[in-house]
């Protein structure tokens, strides 16, 4: 592997350890496109294979994206997304046996409607925790009611905070 490679290799390696869920879900929409892009452009230059490896890898993408949704948290949303997901899946496969660029715009549309949408959701989820933290009472003393106590001198229980580990 060429140290360029390697580079960018870590610097996606990173990037994917580091993001949020909400980012790993764009990144996967943004993957799925630009390989249906790519794969657009190899079937309009008649490379064959090439076209059939990039579909394959949106394949794969769609097909995590299906696979990785929280059903217990929305079943009915679930329900739907999947629908669309499984349309998107059969319009690549389509697009991969017969080579067929209609197949593929149509997959292509859906998945920047997708990412669009997520943006939008993402951005929305963005204002609404700035919002919360702009409504909490400022950093003042008399907020606390054991303002005058020293940190020493402040009892566990007294405190009163519950860690949660699941997220």
């Amino acid at each position: 592997m060429n140290p360029k490679t390697k580079n960018s290799s870590e610097y996606l390696k990173t990037k994917v350890l580091t993001a949020s869920p909400e980012q790993l879900q764009l990144m996967l929409y943004d993957g799925a496109i630009r390989f249906c892009e790519q794969a657009r452009h190899a079937i309009c230059d008649q490379q064959i294979e090439q076209s059939f490896s990039l579909i394959c890898r949106a394949e794969n993408i769609i097909i995590e994206l299906c696979n990785s949704m929280k059903v217990e948290l929305a079943p009915e949303t679930c329900a739907n997304m999947r629908r669309l997901y499984l349309f998107c899946y059969d319009r690549l496969l389509r697009a991969n046996l017969k080579k067929d660029l209609c197949a593929l715009d149509e997959a292509l549309r859906i998945l920047r409607h997708l990412r669009e949408t997520w943006t939008i959701l993402m951005d929305k989820i963005k204002q609404e925790k700035f919002q919360n933290a702009a409504d909490r009472p400022a950093d003042n003393p008399s907020a606390y009611p054991s303002h005058h106590q020293s940190s020493s001198s402040i009892q566990p229980q007294e405190v009163g905070t519950s860690i949660n580990f699941e997220g």
